[in-house]
C-alpha cells in the first residue's frame, strides 16, 4: 500500500503502531526521534508517502521535523500525534504543512483510519 515513516520516541507505542500499520499492508520504517527520522527521509530522498510523527520527542521534536520535512519534501503528507493539548495547539500553526493531528491515546482502528484518510487526500492532490 503505502511507504510510511513513523517517528515515535516511546518504544512500546512505536512497535504497536508499526505492527498495526504493517498488518494493514503498509511498508513501515521507524525512527526513535525526529533527527533520526529526518536522516532517514534524506537518505531515502523523500521516498515515503506519509510521515507519521509524535510531536513531543527528544533531540528533534515532531514540529521541527515537520517543518524540515515539508521544506525538503513538499509532496510528503505529514500526520502528527500528541497526548498534550499545548502541543496540539502548537501544531495548529502548521495547518498548511500538515494533514492532521491525532490525539493520544488512540486505538489502532483510529490510527488506521487517520492514515487511510491522509493517504486518500494525498492521492487526490
Amino acid at each position: 500500500m503505502a511507504k510510511i515513516l513513523l517517528a515515535e520516541d516511546e518504544e512500546a507505542l512505536r512497535a504497536m503502531c508499526a505492527r498495526g500499520l504493517k498488518i494493514a499492508g503498509h511498508d513501515v520504517a521507524t525512527a526513535a526521534d525526529g533527527s533520526e527520522a529526518l536522516d532517514m527521509l534524506r537518505r531515502g530522498d523523500g521516498q515515503f508517502d506519509l510521515l507519521l510523527t509524535d510531536i513531543r520527542m527528544p533531540i528533534m521534536d515532531g514540529i521541527a521535523l515537520a517543518l524540515a520535512a515539508a521544506r525538503d519534501f513538499p509532496d510528503l503528507t505529514i500526520l502528527l500525534m500528541t497526548g498534550y493539548a499545548d502541543q496540539r495547539e502548537r501544531a495548529h500553526g502548521l495547518d498548511a504543512l500538515i494533514h492532521d493531528v491525532i490525539a493520544k491515546p488512540f486505538t489502532l482502528a483510529v490510527l488506521r483510519g487517520a492514515v487511510d484518510e491522509a493517504l486518500a487526500v494525498r492521492v487526490r492532490r
